[in-house]
């Protein structure tokens, strides 16, 4: 079992970025006691050394899910800025969020592909109005349909469909790709400063 989650210190000041790396090491150092696995994904580093814009991290083991449930929310890591001496502020916000997950692509596969031959009017002489040069090519799995009738040969057609079939699907994962990415920066902007699920400190 594994969960994803999302640090991020939204649009704060360098201080929400120090806390996000503050953060990640106390919630790594709860998730080894507690028998989990705490992996990086990916980060946005911050300016400054052990700072973090974003972090995306993988929870794996028993309970996952309902580790992830305690980190998740605007988190506050409360301490002086090491940064600036005469800022009074101690509470630094950040938020903890479970992002969409990686679109998966859409494999493409001929085999998945049925291939009719069909008649269209138009231009082409008697052969192409007689004979069913034009294809109609349907990709089961996505159900996307084109029909070319571009040249007059089957085989000719029949390759142009397949070639349009997987550049349709490729572009239809770009957009998936792109819907996920969008997604996650939502969480970016969502940050709620004030009613922290958790408080942490430094340890004493």
């Amino acid at each position: 079992m594994n969960a994803l989650l999302l640090l991020s210190a939204g649009r704060g000041p360098q201080e929400c970025a120090w806390a996000v790396g503050q953060l990640l090491r106390r919630l790594r150092a709860e998730g080894t006691r507690r028998g989990l696995t705490i992996q990086q994904v990916e980060a946005v580093p911050g300016d400054r050394a052990s700072t973090y814009l974003s972090v995306l991290i993988r929870i794996s083991g028993t309970d996952a899910e309902a580790f992830a449930a305690t980190w998740t929310g605007t988190l506050c890591w409360q301490a002086p800025s090491p940064y600036r001496s005469g800022v009074g502020r101690k509470n630094w916000y950040v938020t903890a969020q479970p992002p969409e997950r990686d679109a998966r692509p859409t494999p493409f596969r001929e085999a998945d592909v049925d291939v009719v031959g069909c008649r269209t009017g138009g231009p082409g002489g008697q052969h192409r109005n007689k004979a069913s040069t034009a294809v109609r090519a349907t990709h089961r799995p996505s159900g996307l349909v084109v029909v070319v009738d571009e040249e007059r040969q089957f085989g000719l057609n029949r390759r142009v469909a397949l070639d349009l079939l997987r550049q349709r699907i490729e572009r239809g994962d770009e957009e998936a790709r792109r819907a996920v990415t969008t997604a996650r920066w939502r969480i970016h902007d969502g940050l709620v400063r004030g009613d922290p699920v958790r408080v942490e400190r430094p340890t004493p």
